[in-house]
């Protein structure tokens, strides 16, 4: 007597659900590296908060960039779908 596995994943809940792309990584190392221009929010579709960075960081010589700085080790240090519900599901633009 052979059995033979259905090929099909019908009862597997992930394979049915959409992949949605994680910006977690890009966004966080442009934090730490290009934060001062506001890449980081520019990369998450935040417009207003990226050009919020660039003027804060023409206003005060660059000690504004601490700010992109600590959101890219907040940004890195979530897991990849509360990164995903917060910053791009939710669209929370700051912290």
């Amino acid at each position: 007597m052979e059995t033979t596995r259905p090929t099909e994943d019908w009862n597997n809940p992930s394979s049915n659900a959409p992949k949605q792309e994680n910006k977690k990584i890009l966004a966080g190392v442009l934090a730490l590296l290009l934060g001062g221009i506001g890449i980081h929010k520019f990369i998450l579709g935040y417009s207003k908060e990226g050009i919020i960075h660039i003027i804060l960081s023409i206003v005060t010589c660059g000690i504004a960039g601490i700010i992109p700085f600590i959101e890219g080790i907040i940004y890195l240090t979530k897991s990849d779908e509360d990164f995903y519900n917060t910053y791009q599901a939710n669209k929370r633009g700051w912290f």
